[in-house]
């Protein structure tokens, strides 16, 4: 099968198309033929070797978490899913190929309104939103929240899941970015390159981090007392968390089914959208663009990398 790999650490040019065997399954995985997935930023960094150390890997390796696709085949221990399935999920990588392996706990049934690109640039950041706002952050009805990278792909759902659990949000952005910011729901937006946000921010409840280094510093100073701080990037946060009597915390996402099928459903409700800021094909140069594109830090929403249609 077609699969995208790369063989040594480095730049996005270290990246290759190559024909690799179509993996085999356990019993309690389901094979899937894939359609779509999307480029993640921690795709960027296991690829640059950024992570070597905390997740050293067998190259050559296959990229890639966002699973979107037909069930093909099933373990005999797999009940959720059943063959012909549109199915999508999360897995810890193998996603950039034509065929990709998940365990039975991380995949649920789509909906036929949800198209199998929105399904491709859904997983990763939808869980991480999902999991980050209610179960580390326990976001309630009425709480003030702040999102760092809110037009971002964890940000931009993070919003609307926000909005929708009836939190008053606030999204730092850059100031192109804003009326997309808006449009989402937010109620204020706060341009980071003219405004030091924690000149205007007070008194918040839950702070979602997905840039750390200073912004995280920062975000202690505006969260109220017992208030919380989720980095989505620093598992050693600890920062000012005990002297200001706040809490933090790093969201360590564990693919869920029922979390997943709580996703869809608002999907398939027309109350969560992801945002597609561009389509590249299961190639070599195309792969590469997309992994240029997300190194950015600038990218709207998802790209996503399309396999079948």
């Amino acid at each position: 099968m077609k699969a995208i790999i790369f063989n040594k650490y480095g730049a996005s040019d270290v990246l290759r198309e190559e024909d690799v065997a179509v993996p085999v399954i356990s019993d309690d995985e389901v094979l899937v033929e894939m359609y779509t997935t999307s480029v993640n930023p921690v795709d960027c960094y296991i690829r640059s070797g950024q992570l070597q150390e905390m997740f050293p890997l067998e190259l050559p390796h296959i990229l890639g978490t966002d699973i979107a696709g037909i069930v093909q085949a099933t373990g005999k221990n797999v009940e959720n899913v059943q063959p012909g399935d549109r199915v999508f999920g999360l897995v810890n990588s193998g996603s950039y190929a034509a065929y990709a392996r998940v365990d039975k706990s991380a995949v649920v049934p789509i909906s036929s309104g949800i198209s199998f690109v929105e399904a491709g640039a859904l997983p990763a950041v939808s869980i991480t939103a999902w999991q980050s706002l209610f179960h580390y952050g326990k976001l309630r009805k009425g709480e003030r929240i702040l999102i760092h990278a809110a037009a971002g792909g964890v940000g931009h759902i993070a919003i609307q899941l926000a909005k929708w659990a009836g939190a008053y949000v606030i999204g730092t952005a850059s100031s192109p970015n804003h009326d997309f910011v808006r449009q989402l729901g937010a109620d204020e937006v706060i341009d980071y390159t003219a405004v030091d946000f924690t000149d205007v921010v007070h008194n918040v409840d839950l702070v979602i981090d997905a840039i750390g280094g200073e912004v995280e510093e920062k975000s202690f100073k505006v969260l109220k007392e017992g208030g919380k701080l989720i980095s989505l990037i620093n598992p050693a946060i600890t920062g000012s968390a005990s002297e200001n009597n706040v809490e933090a915390k790093f969201a360590l996402i564990q693919p869920r089914s029922s979390d997943f099928a709580q996703i869809e459903e608002l999907v398939r409700e027309h109350k969560l959208k992801v945002h597609i800021s561009g389509i590249v094909p299961l190639s070599q140069v195309g792969v590469a663009e997309a992994h240029r594109r997300c190194e950015t830090r600038h990218v709207k929403g998802k790209v996503v990398i399309q396999i079948r249609k």
